[in-house]
C-alpha cells in the first residue's frame, strides 16, 4: 500500500472516531438535561393561597427523585384560602386574620380513592429524619399543604402529622416552612 492510501485510511478511521465521539457527547448532554426538564417550580404547579389539610390512610410512599409522593385514601378534606397579605408560602401577614378550615368528605367527582402529595427529595427528607419506612401502607396521617393549580387531586405537602401526633416537615418546595 502506498503512502497516499495509508493517509486516506487513517483519515477515514479518524472521521469515524470523531463521529462516535460526537454522538456520545450529544447523548450525554440529552441524558443529563432530561431530569432538569422534568423539574418544576412550586408556583408553576401549586397555589400557595389554596391551603389544604387532608386526613386519610397511606396507600403508598413513592421514594423517588426529584420529589417523593405520599398517596392517601382521603377521608376528610379541609380547605381554606390564605389570608390577604400572605406571602408566597401562604403564611399570613402580621395583621391578617386566618380563615377557618372548611372540612368535608371528598365527593365522587374528586375521587377519594387516591390523592397524591408531593414531598421533598429522598436526600432532603433523610436530612429531616425521614426513612423509607417513616410511613407505611395503612398509617393514618394528616397532610398540610397547597392544592394543585389545575384542581386535580395532587397537592404539595408542607408537613405530615402521624396518628400519634408526630409532625414531620415534608421538604416542600414552597417558600415558607410550617
Amino acid at each position: 500500500m502506498n503512502h497516499q492510501a495509508q493517509v486516506n485510511n487513517s483519515r477515514r478511521g479518524l472521521r469515524g472516531v470523531v463521529k462516535i465521539g460526537a454522538l456520545i457527547s450529544v447523548a450525554a448532554a440529552l441524558a443529563t438535561s432530561l431530569p432538569l426538564a422534568a423539574h418544576h417550580s412550586f408556583t408553576a404547579e401549586f397555589d400557595g393561597t389554596k391551603q389544604i389539610k387532608a386526613t386519610g390512610s397511606v396507600t403508598k410512599l413513592d421514594w423517588q427523585n426529584p420529589h417523593g409522593w405520599i398517596h392517601l385514601t382521603v377521608t376528610e378534606l379541609c380547605e381554606r384560602t390564605a389570608p390577604p397579605g400572605a406571602g408566597p408560602g401562604g403564611a399570613p401577614g402580621p395583621d391578617a386574620k386566618e380563615e377557618e378550615w372548611a372540612c368535608r368528605t371528598p365527593d365522587s367527582t374528586e375521587g377519594s380513592a387516591d390523592w397524591a402529595f408531593e414531598i421533598g427529595s429522598p436526600n432532603g427528607l433523610m436530612r429531616q429524619g425521614w426513612t423509607r419506612n417513616s410511613l407505611k401502607a395503612g398509617d393514618v396521617v394528616t397532610v398540610l399543604g397547597s392544592r394543585a393549580r389545575d384542581g386535580s387531586t395532587n397537592s404539595n405537602a408542607r408537613s405530615v402529622t402521624t396518628a400519634d401526633g408526630k409532625r414531620m416537615f415534608a421538604g416542600s418546595s414552597q417558600d415558607a416552612t410550617p
